[in-house]
């Protein structure tokens, strides 16, 4: 297969998206990359991430590529699993601890740190806006940070995420339990659970 096939076949697996790291595991030089998003009209969205003319760019995952270490949380993470159907007010991400997230606190982003042992509790992938998948925390350890942090959250936002996990059929209790006993806040946990259950 020749290069600009290669290329080709790289932008169609990633819905439009070209990054110079996926053109260099492939051996291709950025002189070659270079030339290629001249010739094909691509866009430069962020320093090594090049999008197609018919695709609009997607914050969330621009922001993933360019920051491995972010993880979607908050009211990002509720809307992106449907809980709250209100467009998220700040793109939420977390971070672990000691992360230098400097270049991400813009007007919109909004971080938060987590320790070791809860940074990586409940990390899944899912479908952005866009159709390209982020990672983000689960359902289940979503709850956890809403009822930790109900009083960051509009009253509106908790109350729908809160009933709409609660009437999921695919909802995992168990899961939910166990993450809230990892992040030391059963009680707290189970007193909503009774409330919206």
């Amino acid at each position: 297969m020749n290069k600009n096939k290669i290329l080709q076949h790289l932008i169609e697996e990633n819905n439009g998206y070209l990054l110079s790291s996926m053109v260099i595991e492939k051996n291709i030089s950025k002189t070659f990359l270079a030339k290629y998003v001249k010739e094909n009209d691509l866009e430069r969205v962020a320093r090594g991430i090049y999008i197609t003319e018919d695709v609009w760019p997607d914050e969330l995952y621009i922001m993933q590529v360019r920051n491995a270490a972010v993880i979607f949380s908050g009211e990002t993470a509720l809307h992106l699993h449907g809980l709250i159907d209100r467009e998220y007010s700040a793109i939420f991400v977390s971070v672990p601890t000691g992360y230098n997230a400097t270049h991400l606190k813009t007007g919109n982003v909004q971080v938060r740190y987590e320790s070791k042992n809860s940074y990586r509790l409940g990390v899944c992938t899912v479908p952005s806006t866009s159709g390209n998948m982020v990672r983000v925390y689960d359902k289940e350890r979503c709850i956890c940070d809403l009822i930790s942090d109900r009083s960051k959250i509009e009253v509106q936002n908790f109350q729908t995420a809160m009933k709409e996990y609660m009437l999921e059929k695919g909802k995992k209790l168990s899961k939910l339990i166990e993450y809230a006993e990892k992040l030391g806040m059963r009680d707290e946990v189970m007193k909503y659970v009774e409330v919206f259950g």
